[in-house]
């Protein structure tokens, strides 16, 4: 298993200078440092891949231990595009990947290694909230159907942390390729359930806190329960 972190936005919304996942949290601890720490004490740090583009070489110089991919056109597409420059290293490969903006619990990893041991494609999700701006998810015979922001009655929201298994991540490669330049990577997901029937669980962690920072006020909210 390879896994991959997605930091190559400009993460303009935050107002940050510097890339998104170098914010400092009020542990010590930038988003990226939470996030390869917890992977680390799980998984081997050598399988950890970067998605790198806004100043990159500050993300480079940081964490120099790291593997890194280059998506040259960061500032005109979206996680689809980030996504694919990675898989595409990692054709016959099963992978974790995780936006880079997200600081979850550690102990997340342990209510999902058995899905990955399993080999099976999952999306993790919060069953507790269903935010207007979040990615929403909606099951047919217990399989996810629908996922994006725009999805009505969701039955709670992606919280950017995903799995996709060696067996289906072919499908999932085509797909991406067929999105537009501004799509999420769930959009390649959404494609290879609709033309591959692809299988793709829902992995409910609402037990253990997981939030993205998009705002300022989502990393007020971090720093509280840190």
């Amino acid at each position: 298993m390879k896994i991959i972190i997605l930091a190559a936005g400009i993460g303009s919304r935050l107002g940050n200078p510097f890339p998104k996942p170098l914010t400092p949290l009020k542990n010590g601890k930038s988003i990226m440092k939470m996030q390869t720490d917890n992977i680390s004490s799980k998984y081997n740090i050598d399988d950890i891949n970067v998605v790198v583009g806004f100043k990159k070489d500050l993300i480079m110089e940081r964490f120099p231990e790291l593997t890194y991919v280059y998506n040259p056109f960061f500032d005109r597409t979206n996680t689809s595009k980030s996504l694919l420059q990675a898989l595409r290293k990692h054709r016959d490969k099963s992978v974790l990947w995780f936006n880079g903006d997200v600081v979850f619990d550690e102990k997340i990893l342990d209510i999902l290694d058995p899905h990955i041991e399993a080999n099976t494609s999952f999306v993790a999700v919060n069953t507790s909230k269903v935010a207007e701006e979040e990615v929403k998810y909606t099951l047919k015979d217990e399989y996810i159907n629908e996922l994006s922001k725009t999805v009505s009655n969701g039955l709670g929201e992606a919280v950017g942390i995903n799995f996709i298994s060696s067996n289906d991540i072919l499908s999932f490669i085509k797909r991406l390729e067929e999105c537009d330049a501004n799509d999420y990577f769930e959009r390649g997901l959404e494609l290879a359930i609709e033309k591959d029937k692809l299988k793709i669980k829902a992995i409910d962690i609402s037990a253990y806190n997981c939030m993205e920072i998009d705002f300022i006020e989502d990393l007020e909210n971090v720093n509280n329960l840190l």
